[in-house]
């Protein structure tokens, strides 16, 4: 399956509002936001979070968004930190390395603003967790009971990526 990555703008907020909401109802336990909460959201509101975020899409040779990420960059005193937020490929694009190409995308932007890129991921999403690992990141601690979802408590894996130092390393002396 073919596909390509780009820089999402204000133009693309109906394709992003449709697999924001799809990610979202799919899978609750893999978000904070509720689907509920965001389909309350309006076009406006969207496109500034798409102006105010960077956001990469992978798109299908059909134009069909198929996967998301985005990259916050922190403020004054963590301006050096960025996060990356909203991942989501779509069922069907699973394992065609979609996710990789994101990500790739999203850590080729944070590297002309910040030293280290942030995520959190459930602790038992485990291709999650292999993609974060196999790209570099590292878990430094874990958010026990960080959100309960349908009566499930679901733990969170904090993980960093240092652009500054080789992946794996934690030290300048490693």
């Amino acid at each position: 399956m073919s596909f390509s990555v780009r820089r999402l703008t204000r133009d693309d907020v109906e394709a992003y509002r449709a697999i924001r909401l799809e990610a979202l109802t799919m899978h609750p336990e893999a978000f904070t936001r509720t689907a509920e909460d965001f389909a309350l959201q309006t076009v406006v509101d969207l496109a500034a979070v798409l102006d105010k975020l960077a956001f990469f899409g992978a798109e299908s040779p059909d134009g069909q968004l198929v996967g998301i990420m985005a990259f916050d960059q922190g403020q004054k005193r963590e301006a050096h930190r960025g996060w990356l937020l909203q991942v989501y490929v779509r069922p069907a694009w699973r394992g065609t390395g979609c996710a990789q190409a994101l990500l790739d995308a999203v850590l080729e932007h944070a590297r002309n603003h910040v030293l280290q890129v942030h995520l959190g991921v459930a602790a038992d999403n485990l291709p999650a967790l292999r993609l974060y690992q196999k790209t570099g990141f590292d878990i430094y601690g874990t958010d026990p009971r960080f959100m309960k979802v349908d009566g499930r408590f679901i733990d969170e894996h904090l993980m960093v990526r240092f652009l500054d130092k080789a992946p794996g390393k934690t030290t300048e002396n490693d």
